[in-house]
Formats: structure tokens, sequence, C-alpha cells
């Protein structure tokens, strides 16, 4: 099965129309926009609910844009910005995770179900992110269609979510881990502290992970960017209803395949990549929104120039010292802004990666067997870089503990990188999970099956709504 679109593919009117509601933050679109395209090539007419331009930031709206202008058989739409004003506009948040989730939500309960009885087409489904899942039951009786959920982080860290609401009165008892049902203990110390903060106070709890893990329930089911193979354990649990009888029926799919846009490699930085030896460079990249500080900046510029290895890094927009970016030299190509990473991961030269473990980036690695240095930062950071040691992918130093906790010396970092480099049985292992993800989308792959029972469960019920409405 092909993952790119079919410019002459004819959708009937029998296809089913699938509706994706992505939320803010490149980390969420991107698998949105991915399943577009894969939706798109088995025949499915697809509609992408734009974010609100006062809730994404410049670079993803142009990411968004060049989707779409090479996408032209997958249609967009936009709410009309009728609820947003200047006390939750982007610009006033300052770029406030909860409040971007709070401004969502307001439209999902104002606006969703209009909006959908206005298409052209009826929707015969909906996806959307985790982020709007409390509203979603809220509004799923007017709404009147299945609603599925596209998780966009690690089986581990769902798994997680999913079992907190029942974990909130083990909290205060300070168990140095807590169990979950079906899946091996998850570690105190793997779960962001903002998460451990059981106040009222704490909004991250109280108005987005509990309401919307106790919502999980509802919805039609939850699509995994991730294979059974990489997260065997947990996957398996979780479809055999071990860790909460109530979740609906998980389907993994991935490892999402990057769209014709990713793939693009009209850069000065591949050429650079080009001149050279195979497996030789250092990938650093740690996301769009995580600044590493001046001082750790530096110890890692100076790990990376010890080492011997050449290297490519990623620096977000808000990058401390613009006199570091934009440079190359012998020893490495530093650029800031966006950077086409699928690409760069699948270049032959390239052959480490230093990341935090946001999800896309692992998914992306281990499609490349590409072996990683785990350095989580926040977030779902730690679990997903439990992911990657348990699975062979690459190392993790728990030590180095969450970004900002220590400052980690170029003398350690610089030991991880050769090893990172150097380990054969390392590199032999991540060429395994490139192995295995190849494996879930050929054939009768357990991601492709996924993705069939998917779309077989769609027809049934877009047939079962038709016959209904001829009766």
């Amino acid at each position: 099965m092909s993952n790119s679109t079919s410019q002459d593919h004819h959708i009937s009117s029998e296809s089913p129309h699938i509706v994706l509601f992505p939320s803010p933050g490149m980390g969420h679109l991107t698998p949105f926009l991915r399943l577009a395209v894969i939706f798109a090539s088995q025949g499915c007419l697809v509609t992408l609910i734009k974010p609100q331009p006062s809730l994404v930031s410049d670079e993803e709206s142009k990411q968004i844009s060049n989707f779409l202008n090479s996408h032209y058989n997958i249609n967009s739409l936009e709410f009309h910005p009728t609820i947003l004003n200047s006390e939750n506009s982007i610009s006033n948040l300052h770029y406030s995770f909860i409040n971007q989730v709070k401004a969502l939500n307001s439209l999902i309960l104002c606006q969703l179900p209009s909006f959908l009885l206005s298409l052209p087409k009826p929707a015969t489904a909906l996806f959307a992110d985790f982020a709007v899942a409390a509203s979603l039951e809220t509004v799923s009786s007017d709404i009147s269609i299945p609603c599925f959920l596209v998780c966009t982080t690690s089986a581990r860290c769902y798994s997680t979510v999913a079992y907190l609401p029942e974990l909130i009165s083990k909290i205060s008892k300070n168990p140095s881990e807590f169990e979950i049902p079906g899946i091996s203990p998850v570690p105190r110390s793997i779960i962001p502290p903002s998460w451990l903060d059981i106040s009222y106070s704490n909004e991250l709890l109280t108005t987005y992970l509990i309401p919307n893990a106790l919502s999980l329930s509802k919805v039609s089911g939850i699509l995994l960017n991730s294979f059974t193979s990489f997260e065997k354990e947990t996957i398996t649990s979780l479809m055999e209803g071990k860790v909460l009888t109530s979740l609906p029926p998980m389907y993994p799919i991935g490892p999402l395949h990057p769209y014709e846009l990713d793939q693009i490699q009209e850069h000065d930085y591949f050429s650079w990549l080009g001149d050279k030896p195979a497996e030789s460079v250092v990938y650093v990249n740690f996301g769009s929104r995580t600044v590493l500080s001046d001082e750790q900046t530096i110890e890692l510029e100076q790990a990376l120039k010890r080492s011997g290895f050449p290297f490519i890094w990623v620096f977000p927009k808000s990058s401390f010292d613009d006199s570091f970016v934009e440079r190359k030299d012998v020893e490495g190509f530093v650029l800031k802004g966006w950077a086409n990473q699928p690409g760069i991961l699948s270049h032959p030269s390239v052959g480490g990666f230093i990341n935090q473990c946001e999800w896309n980036s692992v998914t992306e690695a281990s499609k490349e067997g590409l072996p990683i240095l785990a350095w989580p930062q926040h977030g779902d950071h730690k679990m997903n870089a439990e992911v990657v040691k348990n699975s062979g992918l690459g190392i993790w130093v728990e030590d180095w503990g969450w970004g900002g906790e220590k400052l980690v010396k170029r003398n350690e970092i610089e030991a991880r990188v050769r090893e990172l480099m150097g380990d054969k049985s390392l590199r032999a292992k991540a060429k395994k999970v490139a192995k295995e993800a190849k494996e879930a989308w050929e054939g009768n792959g357990s991601s492709k099956q996924a993705l069939y029972g998917v779309l077989e469960l769609l027809i049934q019920q877009q047939q079962q709504k038709k016959n209904h409405h001829l009766k």
C-alpha cells in the first residue's frame, strides 16, 4: 500500500468523508497532515480544518499553506473566528499551552456542530486531538458522527495519561513508581513534575489531562503513531483491554510516512551533507520550542567539536545567539528555524541523532534506523526516551534529568556522542527497528492491517447510516 497521493485517484460518492481537526503545534499538526495523505491515497474524501491563525505560529501557518498547495486533492476549511478576541488570542497568551487548549475547546463547543452540518458532503467521521476529547464528548449528540482521536505521543505515555485519574490518589503517597495494569511500572521520575501537582490551581491537570482522560471511553477509537513491535507490551495490553477495560479500540498505524513536501531536498545543507562520509554526521535538533540555556549550548557545541564528528544543528527561531546560527564551517552546519528533518534523517551521511524525544522525531528515526541520543527536556519526553532505550533505537542517560535541571558537561556529552556514533551493536539494533517499521507497512503488516480496520469500520458505519435513512 502506498502512502503517496494519487493525483488521478477518483473519489466516488460512496467514499468515506474524513474530517481532520488538528491542534496547534507542529508535534500535533505533522501527524494529521501525514494522515490526510494516507486517507486520500485510499480513496477517501479528506477535509482538513485549519487551526485558527491566532492559535498557531507563523512557521506552522507556512507549513500548512505549503502542504495544501502541494496536495490539492485535500480540502481545507477553517472556523470563522467569531469567538476569538483580544483576551484569548495567541499574542496575548504568550503561547500559553493551557490557554491555547481553552480557546480551541471554546471553538468546538460553540461552532463545531453547525460547522460540520454545513459541509457540502456529510462527514463520515471526525479525527481530532486528545486536547479536545472532553469537548467532543459534550457535543457528540449534536455531531452524530463517529469521533476518533489521533494519539501524537507514545503508547507508553498514552497509557499513563489514560490511567492518570486512577493514579491521583496515589500521588500524595510519593511512590517511586506507579503500577498500571498490563504494562511495566512507570517510574515517578519519568512523569513530568507538573502532572504530579494535584493542587486545584494546576490547570494542566484539572482542565486538560483529567477531563480528557475521563472522556477517552466516549470516542470510537484511537489512532496511534506507533507500531506493535516497537512498543509490544504496551500496545498489546492496550488492544487487549488490560490497562483499562473502558478504553476504545486502539489502531497502531505508525510510523506515519512523510509526505512529499517533507522530502524536498533543495537546501544548502544537503549539498554540505553530500560531501561527508557515510554515517559520519551527528544531527542535533531539540525542536522548535525547546531552547537550551546559553551555558548548556556552549557545552554541547564544545562536546561536538571535541568528538571530531561533523554535525548539523537546528536552532529554534528564538535562539540565544544569532552569531552562532546560520554558520557553516568544517565542523558543522548550523541553521535557524525549520529544517527538512525527514530528509536529513534519511541522508546516508547522517549517523546519529541528538534529540529531546518529541514523538514525531522518534518515529521518523525509527523508520530510518537512526540511533538516538535521547535528551528529554519536558512533557512526554522521558516516557518516549524510555521507549527509545527499551526498543534498542538509542541511548538515554537518565541522570541528566529534565532540561535545565543540571548543566551536563562537555566531557559527559562527548563520551555519549562517541558511543552514539561508534557503537556497532547500537547501530545494528537501530537497523532492526527500521526493518520492523518497514514490515509493519508491508504485506499483512500490523500497521497496514490496523489502517484497513479503520477504513472498513468507517465504510460499514456509513452504509448503516445510509440504510437507516432509506428506512
